[in-house]
C-alpha cells in the first residue's frame, strides 16, 4: 500500500514526473488495482509510462525500496501474489485482479469453535430416584393449594367466555375436555371401590392413570381414573368426568379429538 499512495500523490502533481516501479505488474492487474478508468483514456497512458518506470534513487531511499528490472520485478509480484492468496491459482488471481482491488497482507483469523454442549436432562430412571413428582409432606397442606384453585377458577371462566346462564352446554363441555384440571375441586362421585366414593379436594397432580388430590384433611389421596366419575363444580355449572375415558397425560389431552357417545360404563 505504500507504493500506491506514494504514486497517488506523484500523479495528482505531475503523470510525467511520477516515478514508481510498477513495473513487475502486468497492465489488466496495474489497470483493476490503480483504477485507470477513472482518469479518463488520455491519463491512462500517462500513467501507465509512469508506472512501468523505474523509481528514483532518492526516492528509493525515502521509501526503504530497491528498483528493480522488469523480469525480476515480474517474479517478485507473481510469487508474493500466490503466497499472499494460496488458496486461488494464477488463473484465478489474474480473473480475481480485473474485477476488484484485492488487499494483500491480512489474513482473517481463524477462530476455533468450541463445541456447544447441550444441557442433558434427567431420564424417567433418574426422576423417579430424585423423587421431583413427589409432594414433600410438609407440603401437604390444603390451605396452600387454595391460591392455585382461585387461579384455576379465573382460567376456566376466560376459557369458557364467563359462563354465562345462556352458555351452551356441549360448548362448555368441549372446552372443559382440552382444560386444565390442576387446582380444580374434584369430588368422586362413583366408583367401584366404595371408600373413594366422597372424597373431595384440590388436584394438585394428574398423571396419567391417577388423580393426585388433597383433602381439606390435609392428606393427600391417589383416585385411578379408571372405573370412577368426578364431578367439578364451576359456579352454577355442574360437570362429569368419566375416568374411563380420562386417561391420558393432560399434554396429550389438549391435543386429543373426543368422540360423542350416548352412553359411557365405568
Amino acid at each position: 500500500m505504500i507504493f500506491i499512495n506514494y504514486k497517488f500523490r506523484h500523479l495528482r502533481n505531475n503523470f510525467e514526473e511520477a516515478a514508481v516501479d510498477y513495473s513487475g505488474l502486468t497492465y489488466r492487474t496495474w489497470r483493476s488495482v490503480i483504477g485507470s478508468q477513472h482518469w479518463g483514456s488520455r491519463c491512462g497512458s500517462s500513467m501507465a509510462e509512469a508506472a512501468f518506470s523505474s523509481i528514483p534513487p532518492e526516492d528509493g531511499k525515502l521509501l526503504g525500496v530497491q528498483s528493480q528490472p522488469g523480469t525480476a520485478a515480474e517474479k517478485f509480484t507473481n510469487a508474493f501474489l500466490k503466497s499472499s492468496l494460496p488458496q486461488l491459482k494464477g488463473e484465478e488471481i489474474e480473473s480475481m485482479m480485473l474485477r476488484q482491488a484485492v488487499i494483500l497482507q491480512y489474513t482473517r483469523p481463524n477462530r476455533t469453535r468450541g463445541k456447544k454442549t447441550k444441557a442433558k436432562g434427567l431420564n424417567a430412571k433418574e426422576r423417579r430416584e430424585l423423587k421431583v413428582f413427589q409432594l414433600k409432606p410438609e407440603h401437604q397442606k390444603y390451605e396452600l393449594f387454595l391460591p392455585l384453585h382461585e387461579l384455576w377458577k379465573q382460567y376456566i371462566i376466560d376459557l369458557c367466555n364467563g359462563l354465562k346462564p345462556g352458555s351452551n352446554p356441549q360448548t362448555i363441555q368441549q372446552k372443559l375436555l382440552k382444560a386444565d384440571f390442576h387446582g380444580a375441586v374434584l369430588t368422586v362421585v362413583r366408583s367401584k371401590c366404595p371408600s373413594y366414593v366422597g372424597t373431595t379436594g384440590i388436584l394438585v397432580q394428574e398423571l396419567k392413570h391417577v388423580f393426585k388430590i388433597i383433602t381439606k384433611e390435609d392428606r393427600l389421596k391417589t383416585i385411578p381414573k379408571r372405573n370412577s366419575v368426578f364431578s367439578v363444580e364451576i359456579g352454577d355449572f355442574v360437570t362429569h368426568i368419566y375416568g374411563s375415558k380420562f386417561e391420558l397425560r393432560s399434554s396429550e389431552r389438549s391435543a386429543k379429538k373426543f368422540k360423542v357417545r350416548g352412553t359411557i360404563d365405568l
